[in-house]
């Protein structure tokens, strides 16, 4: 596996990078609720919302952004 050169900058600075840890956290959030089964908690809320912050991690992956084509390497 080979990096690209910027890759610092691009995982700083990349909306598909922010919103696939969103995703992740999300995900999380599910397996948790469904291990703790918390009281008025309906099943799959979180995962809904990683599915949909996935979409917009896909979404901006092709997308492009200012920020990572700047001179702040």
């Amino acid at each position: 596996m080979i990096l690209i050169d910027d890759w610092r900058v691009v995982l700083r600075k990349a909306w598909s990078v922010k919103f696939n840890v969103a995703a992740t956290m999300f995900g999380a959030a599910e397996v948790a609720v469904a291990i703790w089964k918390p009281d008025g908690m309906p099943n799959g809320v979180f995962a809904g919302g990683a599915a949909a912050v996935s979409i917009f991690a896909n979404v901006s992956r092709l997308m492009a952004q200012k920020e990572l084509h700047g001179n702040d390497k």
